[in-house]
Order: structure tokens, then C-alpha cells, then sequence
């Protein structure tokens, strides 16, 4: 199966997309790739079609069916890092990587992300950010009748908000094997969430000195666009954290 990931602005998906290349050989796929692809066929330059493409939304289409094309005619690993791949690549194992919005905003105020993309402070990147997030979800909603937060739509949903970028990509690569294996076991798995219980207990990271430390819990969570909200088993969870669990595995609720 291909891999599609998406996520929260500032959850570090450009970085998991390079260690799935580095590390595990996969080819990665962006928007900004086909982009380059459209551009090269066209015989223009990336900006001549960006231009292109803020003048006509038509190509936001052109792109979704490139994407559902290679996915259906490549039979090797890909990986593709894009905001709505999930919907139109087949065959895919789904990923969305989720952040704490407070580290979110503390990440890309930190980071140097060029003169199209700057804060006043930390809290002005928040304000930003989770203005994005609404209107990329209306827009998403509008356009394509999707709805990018709801949970069932993924295969799985990995917390970036503590755990180094490594572990991650291991824990993607374990929870694609393990789904694979309950299809071709002729299972239908529901949505597995990978969370951080000191994310959800509204805690600080603990000593977790990436050990990779995974309980399954009776709890269950609802997503929003600002975060998670718990809906029972927080003694769980919170049991977890002062145990020094980096993960715990949790329902979820749509």
C-alpha cells in the first residue's frame, strides 16, 4: 500500500516525508512535486504556474486527479505529503499527524519559513494558525463536500507533539505493517489514535527520553480544530503519563 500523510499545520510533515525516504526508500510525492510535473509539461517555470493556478482554481483538480493517476499506476511504495491525498490516491494507508496547537504555534514562530510566512510572536502564530485551519476546513467542505477533521477518514492518527521525528516514522511504518496484516486477514480495522497521554491530560512531556512506550487504554476522544477533547477515561490516561508512557492507543469519536 502507498502512504498518504496529512495533519496539522506545524506537526512536521516535511520532516517525517524525509525520513520515510532517507531511512525507508520511499519515493515522496508532494503537491509541490506534481506541481513541478504540470509546470515542465506546460515547458513554464514552478512560479509561471503558481501564478497559473491562483488565477484558476481548475488546476486544484487537475492536481487531485494526477495524484488518484499515480497512485493507480505505480505499484511501488510511494509516499505522499499532501493536505488531501488521503481522498483521492487509492490504495493508501491514511495518516494524519496531529500537534498540540501551543507547539504547533511555538514551532513555526521558531522556524524560518521565508518572507510569506511570519509572526509577530508566539501567539500571533497561534491566532494564525488556527485561523488556517478553519478556513482551509470550510474551503475543503465547499469544494470537495469533506470533512478534513473527522477521524474515520484515517487509517491512523499519530501525535508529533513530544516524540522525536524518528519514532514516528518507526511507529507509521509498525501501525501500516499491523493494518495490512488485519486486511489481508480479511479485517476491517478501525481508525487506530497513537496519542501522547500528556497531550490529552494537558500535561508537560514527563521523562519520556524517547522511549517508545505504547498502552492501550479505555478511553475515547473527540478531534477538533484546536485539539482533542477527551470524552471518558481521563484517569487512564492520566495514569499513563505519570507512568512515562510516550503513547497510548485511544478511540475515537467523530
Amino acid at each position: 500500500m502507498h502512504i498518504t500523510l496529512t495533519g496539522n499545520l506545524g506537526s512536521g510533515k516535511s520532516t517525517i516525508s524525509r525520513i520515510m525516504s532517507e531511512k525507508y526508500g520511499y519515493e515522496i510525492y508532494s503537491t509541490g512535486k506534481v506541481i513541478r510535473e504540470f509546470a515542465a509539461e506546460k515547458g513554464i517555470s514552478v512560479l509561471e504556474m503558481n501564478q497559473l493556478m491562483q488565477k484558476d482554481n481548475s488546476y486544484d483538480h487537475l492536481i487531485d486527479d494526477r495524484t488518484r493517476q499515480i497512485s493507480l499506476e505505480r505499484k511501488d511504495d510511494l509516499f505522499f505529503d499532501s493536505r488531501l491525498a488521503w481522498h483521492f490516491a487509492v490504495n493508501t494507508f491514511k495518516v494524519f499527524l496531529s500537534v498540540n496547537i501551543d507547539e504547533a504555534a511555538r514551532r513555526v514562530f521558531n522556524d524560518d519559513r521565508g518572507d510569506t510566512e511570519k509572526y509577530k510572536s508566539q501567539e500571533d502564530a497561534k491566532a494564525q494558525l488556527i485561523e488556517r485551519a478553519h478556513t482551509e476546513d470550510k474551503r475543503y467542505k465547499d469544494i470537495y463536500g469533506i470533512d478534513y477533521f473527522k477521524i474515520s477518514n484515517y487509517n491512523l492518527i499519530l501525535d508529533s507533539t513530544f516524540s522525536k521525528p524518528e519514532l514516528l516514522a518507526e511507529v507509521l511504518i509498525s501501525e501500516k505493517r499491523r493494518y495490512e496484516e488485519a486486511v489481508a486477514r480479511g479485517e476491517k480495522p478501525e481508525t487506530r489514535l497513537v496519542m501522547a497521554p500528556a497531550r490529552l491530560a494537558g500535561r508537560a512531556a514527563g521523562n519520556l527520553e524517547d522511549n517508545g512506550r505504547i498502552r492501550e487504554v479505555d478511553a475515547a476522544v473527540r478531534m477538533r480544530i484546536e485539539d482533542f477533547d477527551v470524552e471518558y477515561g481521563l484517569k487512564e490516561i492520566e495514569k499513563a503519563a505519570d507512568e512515562d508512557y510516550e503513547f497510548v492507543i485511544v478511540k475515537g469519536l467523530d
